[in-house]
């Protein structure tokens, strides 16, 4: 009942396996790594397999890196939509009342879920078995890492389904989800490479550490999330529209938002007790006050704890302990922008599509411009601000003096690239929501353009830079990086340098480089999400 006659899991694998997107995952997934490996390959005519070579050893590394950072992010997507799915069908309380056991609904998701990830890790066995003879890396090393890799997926898909439960919209659940599994993803890489040449013990401790910890966390979460479904505290809120944020905030647990206290009303505008005031823009003023927050704050609450302790520690050593490491900071800064900024932009359009009240609004008197700068605006201010949340640091770290006043340019540049990186983030949010038909593809869709745009010129340039030293292309990927903001932020100086506009080789060349093609690129996203707002081109059904 469990696993082999449970319904939920026969139905959720028809339903993923059978479609024309799995399919063309499974061929790109398998593309992309075999043109990793093809162009990562060793150069030498003559390869020794009869010793082992470091640049054999350290393309294997590079695959299983690749291959476990895909898995990571792709995680999230295939199970934070796991419970949340159901509760945005309204199906949600059907399920809870069949008679399976809620263990039998969570092991059926998150077995659901994982399915089609792990037929794309499998798939790549035939890849990694090429690069064996190379030498390097033993077949034990290859299992033992491909068994780490099983877990850390196990875990990450249960992190996400425990966040699918407790959220009601799969934005939510996506967004602290990711939250939560990147800094494990990036711990682990970290700790995978400082253990690289400690070969045996990384070996024992990948088939005896890893299996043994995240096993016993997938456990405690898969525990408690079904404990959640037979005591479920949210059923019958599916007809609720907007949530009363004083009744939540007597029971809320953890940090509460006040509507009346500042900064919390940045967040959370306190209601409305008087008639709208002439000239204001009804879908700003509505979009700020009940459709962002219509479904609860747990999310934000969960995104402003989780951030701010991260930060802390990442704040005391990067910004008074080693200030040459400020960019690292910044990094952070841009990070948590990206991960939470599409959240609140991407429902914007597909939302009313979703409600089927797209027509109506339409059919107003409001304008297209001032129903799309409405939407807008509404996403970026809480974005702003909650960036802002870990931002304000650095002003402390400056008014300090840890900056010193040989740098004066630095923090105001810092600022300049969070705030277009905000900017960049919604309306790039925004132009997928006038695109897509889901909220859910909407988001994910986001995800993907701007981690292409912000991360992959830098993994283009370390690619290069490692196996292609020295050529004409890692010279035109050295350009090409410059539009991402963490190559803004990591190449601004922190020593005093007048900003020159003519100074093509200077150190702020990347800093308005990135500011300009940002700039150029908002402007023609915008003109696009107008143009075809205007003309209702895949805007109505």
């Amino acid at each position: 009942m469990y696993l082999f006659e449970n319904p939920v899991l026969q139905r959720e694998l028809l339903v993923n396996l059978r479609t024309r997107r799995a399919m063309l995952l499974l061929v790109g997934y398998n593309l992309a790594l075999g043109i990793l490996v093809f162009l990562a390959w060793p150069q030498q005519r003559h390869v020794d397999l009869s010793q082992g070579s470091d640049e054999a050893k350290s393309l294997i590394n590079l695959f299983f890196l690749g291959q476990y950072v895909l898995a990571s992010l792709m995680a999230p997507s295939f199970a934070a939509g796991s419970i949340t799915g159901e509760k945005e069908r309204k199906t949600y309380e059907m399920l809870l009342a069949s008679p399976l056991r809620p263990a039998a609904v969570v092991l059926g998701k998150l077995f659901a879920s994982l399915a089609h990830l792990a037929v794309l890790i499998f798939s790549s066995l035939p890849i990694v078995m090429l690069c064996l003879p190379l030498g390097g890396v033993s077949l034990y090393e290859v299992l033992a890492a491909y068994l780490a890799l099983m877990f850390s997926v196990a875990l990450y898909g249960m992190i996400s389904v425990a966040c699918s439960s407790y959220f009601r919209r799969t934005s939510s659940a996506l967004v602290v989800s990711y939250l939560v599994i990147l800094p494990l993803a990036i711990v682990a890489v970290l700790l995978w490479n400082a253990m690289g040449q400690a070969g045996e013990f990384r070996l024992i401790a990948t088939v005896t550490v890893i299996p043994a910890l995240f096993g016993f966390i997938c456990v405690a979460l898969f525990a408690q999330t079904a404990a959640r479904l037979l005591h479920p505290p949210d059923v019958g809120s599916e007809g609720n529209e907007v949530v009363d944020l004083e009744e939540e905030e007597q029971h809320a647990v953890g940090l509460v938002i006040h509507a009346d206290q500042f900064p919390d009303r940045l967040l959370v505008p306190a209601p409305r007790t008087t008639l709208l005031p002439d000239g204001v823009n009804p879908v700003f003023d509505k979009e700020l006050r009940s459709e962002i927050f219509s479904q609860g704050t747990l999310m934000l609450r969960v995104v402003i704890m989780v951030s701010t302790v991260l930060a802390m520690p990442l704040m005391a050593w990067l910004l008074y302990i080693k200030v040459y490491l400020a960019p690292w900071y910044i990094a952070y800064v841009l990070l948590f922008n990206v991960l939470v900024g599409p959240v609140f932009s991407a429902g914007s359009i597909t939302g009313e599509r979703e409600r089927q009240t797209l027509e109506m609004l339409l059919t107003t008197m409001i304008s297209p411009g001032k129903i799309l700068w409405g939407k807008l605006f509404s996403g970026l201010r809480v974005s702003t601000v909650l960036t802002a949340f870990v931002a304000w640091p650095l002003l402390c770290s400056y008014a300090m003096g840890s900056f010193g006043w040989n740098n004066f340019w630095a923090p105001p540049a810092y600022f300049g690239i969070i705030l277009m990186t905000c900017l960049t983030t919604s309306v790039v949010a925004m132009f997928c929501s006038v695109l897509c038909r889901k909220t859910s593809v909407s988001l994910m869709t986001s995800y993907l353009l701007i981690g292409t745009l912000f991360c992959l010129p830098l993994a283009l340039r370390f690619f290069t830079e490692t196996y292609y030293p020295g050529s004409h292309t890692a010279q035109w990927i050295e350009s090409i990086q410059r539009i991402s903001p963490l190559s803004a932020a990591f190449n601004t100086p922190l020593q005093f340098h007048v900003p020159d506009m003519t100074d093509r080789g200077g150190p702020w060349t990347a800093y308005f480089t990135y500011l300009g093609f940002t700039a150029v690129l908002d402007t023609f996203l915008l003109a696009a999400i107008y143009g075809l707002f205007q003309t209702r081109w895949r805007v109505a059904e």
